[in-house]
């Protein structure tokens, strides 16, 4: 099992949007980086577990855990005009992005801040604390994993 960090906007899908979904669950779509799309067409299984990390907000973090709960496929809606997400150099037959589904394990009590992650020694060489790292996916090790589930549980 790998662990990973999915960056998402509030107000364009957030936690509570996962977790109301009909079974918890709906794809990781519009990902248009090309790092952040070989994390997950390369490297991503079932079974993968990521933090859920709400960005460019009023205050940014990780608010809780989903399950990677399906293989890596081609993202659709690069090949729909209408989508905001369409990339007229992919097709079904090359597909440029990819994409799994998710699902809602749990929501923290409270959300983690960017500033507490920065405060944690342990913590220092994750790619969301490095300048100029802004990729919406990104991996996670498992002891930066456990220090953040450690600061989840203190209240």
């Amino acid at each position: 099992m790998q662990y990973w960090l999915f960056k998402s906007e509030p107000q364009t899908f957030s936690i509570n949007d996962l977790r109301n979904r009909p079974r918890q669950t709906e794809h990781w779509d519009g990902v248009r980086n090309y790092q952040a799309r070989n994390f997950i067409r390369d490297k991503m299984t079932v079974g993968d577990l990521g933090f859920f990390y709400h960005s460019s907000c009023d205050m940014p973090g990780i608010v809780g855990v989903i399950e990677v709960v399906s293989q890596p496929y081609p993202d659709h809606t690069a090949f729909d005009p209408d989508s905001k997400y369409y990339d007229p150099l992919s097709t079904p037959e090359k597909p440029r992005w990819w994409m799994v589904d998710v699902k809602w394990v749990e929501m923290f009590p409270q959300i983690i801040t960017l500033h507490q992650i920065k405060q944690q020694p342990a913590l220092q060489m994750m790619p969301l604390v490095r300048k100029g790292s802004r990729l919406s996916i990104m991996p996670v090790t498992a002891s930066e994993w456990q220090v953040i589930l450690e600061c989840a549980a203190v209240p």
